[in-house]
């Protein structure tokens, strides 16, 4: 008997000490009820219950298996989050370069505006193409200035330079433009140049496409780099749409109707009507309508209720 007691207070959670307690004080025939009650009486808790009003320390583990260090950001190849919403930025630096110095002078500071600009955008990914031989000291037929801003864009892995060497005291030159596309295209970035690679778009379908699609081009005011706020035309999207990889939907606004309150057309208008938005736009001949069965309902009406008994 005391063992089916013991057995039938411990599943309910009690401890096997206090019911010892409890039937030494009661005696070993005391009823179930009885023992119950002292077991409340005593204060004593179901272990059940002190697991729950104990609160528990939950441990946060990270998903994977390889994965010890949480908030860890996993970058790509190319250095850039993976979750960034802006463009890569691949910037054709002969053609920014000699647009900054009117053509006449390879102008290195025309490629730190650029590059300046795109970072306070919030882009991560930059790269600038350069042909190597742009590292050699300036001659008069092809005068450089600032040529030691190559050499900090070069230290932050921003800028490239293409391949270039001599062969019997002549120059030969790896085609940069190549490089420029083929980049752009595999990382689906924007390429930022005035040159529409006419050459480069016959070559390849796919980066005729591209090229038509990703091409930014700018100007230089005062110092200043400016590309267009629409860069694929008038109805094309804007820069802010252009440059990012998720564009947002344009907000859509409703023209005001040319004729007002004079309009006719009602629910057939296409226009907005301001003094339309608390009433249903039915049109002229509906309205009409409407206002003549209001009192012929209204006369029959009548006449039932003189009828009526």
């Amino acid at each position: 008997v005391q063992q089916s007691k013991m057995d039938f207070f411990c599943k309910l959670g009690y401890g096997k000490q206090d019911i010892c307690k409890v039937l030494e004080n009661l005696g070993q025939e005391a009823l179930e009820d009885d023992v119950l009650k002292e077991l409340i009486r005593m204060g004593s808790k179901p272990q059940a219950l002190e697991s729950q009003a104990q609160p528990s320390q939950l441990k946060l583990v990270a998903r994977g298996s390889c994965s010890t260090t949480p908030g860890l950001k996993w970058l790509g190849d190319d250095g850039s989050d993976s979750s960034d919403s802006l463009r890569p930025i691949v910037i054709d630096g002969s053609n920014v370069a000699m647009s900054h110095g009117n053509k006449e002078v390879f102008s290195c500071w025309g490629i730190q505006l650029a590059v300046d600009w795109f970072r306070e955008r919030g882009h991560t990914y930059i790269k600038v193409f350069v042909p190597l031989w742009r590292k050699e000291p300036p001659r008069q037929d092809s005068p450089i200035a600032d040529q030691h801003i190559l050499e900090e864009l070069e230290k932050q892995s921003i800028l490239i330079y293409t391949p270039s060497r001599k062969v019997k005291g002549k120059r030969v030159v790896c085609y940069d433009d190549r490089y420029i596309v083929k980049v752009a295209y595999e990382h689906d970035g924007v390429i930022v140049s005035n040159d529409h690679y006419r050459d480069l778009q016959n070559e390849n379908p796919e980066w005729k496409w591209f090229i038509e699609q990703r091409l930014l081009m700018y100007s230089f005011v005062s110092n200043r780099f400016m590309p267009p706020d629409d860069p694929l035309g008038r109805h094309g999207p804007t820069l802010s749409n252009f440059l990012s990889k998720k564009p947002a939907l344009p907000e859509k606004r409703w023209q005001p109707c040319p004729y007002g309150k004079k309009c006719t057309y009602g629910n057939k208008c296409k226009f907005y009507h301001p003094e339309r938005q608390h009433q249903a736009q039915l049109s002229v001949a509906d309205e009409l309508r409407a206002k003549t069965k209001v009192p012929l309902a209204l006369g029959k009406e009548e006449e039932r209720c003189r009828c009526s008994p």
